[in-house]
């Protein structure tokens, strides 16, 4: 059978029944600019498998990798210290059982394992209940603000989004409202020292369903949740707060405690390497109970067997694999099981004390980094309080800055201009971002490239 035995006659047939004229109809959501017109230029039409696999290892050695350089990336993707024995444990017979646990009799490992990941998140968040994971943090950002929607029950249809707001987990958000009644209301980071709290809640009104903010936020600041929180249910909004970082969340407060409804995130930092960008783990929790039952994706229980015993099952599961499709909470997200066992197996054995502790060697040497980079010239810190990522001016465009330093081998943060294209009042703004992975002869070596380049 060929790998795609499909007639002529098949295809228009197929065509027919979903009333597409041709092919190239069931890709007109692409943008027309983002589709080959033929051939990738330069790329030969067929090689040998001997003459790709050559091809391809020439081309590796041009890469600069992560653990070769000066490495201060970040802006959602952070390089963290994964144990060994995260590996190992992960790879253990107890949890190779059902990677899909439909059926709880013989996926015990799996339930048990996300059930304690469950508890590790809603403490980590300051929420009372977790799901058990989603894809990534930007899919379940939107899959927040869908939340928010079924809670207003349409009632109410505003989403504002902080400016400070990764600009692709908006994106997402813009994205998938395309097929909903929510209207966006965004707007531009502002580069200031103190993030404008006072400007989002301005944008807060009556019709507003749900506020989105990032903490700390894209450009490294700790917006007040508590204060923003007040003012968005004082006008019945929910309060999404958006976590990148969740190394972050054992120096700082948590966003639930300070009154966020609803705390989604990214759990890559924890367990789960770069990977050059994925798979990746996305969090997701409430804060109040009541809305456990519009929560999606699934939720893992404790319960006891006809025997007693201690057994695990799929309490919630409001997807529409499970349920009719009218039904369901949601029809694209799923959870990041291998991932979501990593990053349990990894916070278990930092434990609450050495989550604080790494936090605060992050914090420490992003202080030595931020006060290194200050004597620069050419160079201004531009936040007033951060944990481990910080925003710095260059005296010059920062993308163009940032690719003069690799090629000497430092890797010196992420540009505004490549997060937020076109807005030029951010073209000299550079995120620079200092893990526990970082030395400081790193530090040093970022300070120095920086004082060649600027000079």
């Amino acid at each position: 059978m060929r790998y795609l035995p499909l007639t002529d006659t098949d295809r228009s047939a197929m065509l027919a029944k979903i009333g597409a004229s041709d092919i190239d109809a069931l890709f007109v959501d692409v943008p027309e600019e983002a589709q080959l017109s033929g051939p990738i230029e330069g790329l030969p039409m067929h090689a040998s498998e001997m003459a790709v696999e050559k091809h391809m290892r020439r081309l590796s050695k041009k890469n600069l990798a992560a653990a070769d350089a000066a490495f201060f990336l970040g802006a959602g993707a952070y390089k963290h210290h994964v144990p060994a024995s995260v590996d190992h444990i992960i790879q253990r017979g107890e949890f190779l059982t059902a990677y899909t646990p439909y059926q709880p009799e013989i996926a015990q490992g799996t339930l048990q394992m996300l059930f304690e990941f469950q508890t590790q998140v809603a403490r980590l968040y300051g929420c009372a209940v977790a799901n058990a994971s989603m894809y990534d943090g930007s899919t379940a950002c939107w899959e927040a603000v869908a939340m928010a929607s079924r809670i207003a029950r349409g009632k109410k249809r505003k989403v504002v989004l902080s400016g400070a707001l990764h600009p692709h987990y908006a994106e997402v958000v813009r994205t998938m409202a395309k097929f909903t009644d929510d209207e966006i209301a965004g707007a531009p980071p502002s580069l200031t020292a103190k993030p404008d709290d006072d400007g989002l809640i301005a944008r807060i009104d009556g019709d507003t369903s749900c506020v989105v903010l990032q903490y700390p936020d894209i450009l490294g600041r700790l917006p007040d949740i508590a204060k923003i929180a007040e003012a968005a249910h004082e006008q019945g909004a929910l309060v999404i707060a958006v976590n990148t970082e969740p190394v972050a969340l054992g120096a700082v407060k948590s966003p639930g405690e300070m009154g966020a409804d609803i705390v989604i995130g990214e759990g890559q930092s924890i367990g789960v390497g770069l990977q050059f960008g994925g798979p990746y783990l996305g969090l997701f929790a409430v804060r109040d109970e009541k809305h456990v039952r519009m929560m999606p994706g699934r939720l893992c229980g404790e319960t006891v067997d006809a025997e007693g015993k201690r057994g695990f099952v799929l309490t919630l599961s409001t997807r529409e694999q499970h349920i009719r499709r009218e039904k369901a909470t949601s029809n694209i997200c799923t959870n990041s099981g291998l991932c979501a066992l990593a990053f349990s197996v990894h916070m278990t054995l930092l434990g609450e004390k050495g989550l604080r502790q790494l936090a605060m060697e992050n914090h420490r040497l992003a202080c030595i980094a931020a006060d290194r980079l200050a004597k620069v010239p050419g160079v201004e810190v531009l936040n007033e309080a951060f944990f481990n990522e910080f925003t710095v001016l260059l005296d010059g465009d920062a993308r163009q800055i940032v690719r003069k330093l690799t090629k000497q081998d430092v890797l010196a943060g992420v540009s505004l201009g490549r997060l937020f294209p076109g807005n030029d009042a951010l073209a000299n703004g550079l995120l620079v971002a200092v893990t526990e992975t970082t030395t400081e002869e790193d530090i040093e070596i970022l300070a120095s490239a920086l004082e060649e380049v600027l000079a």
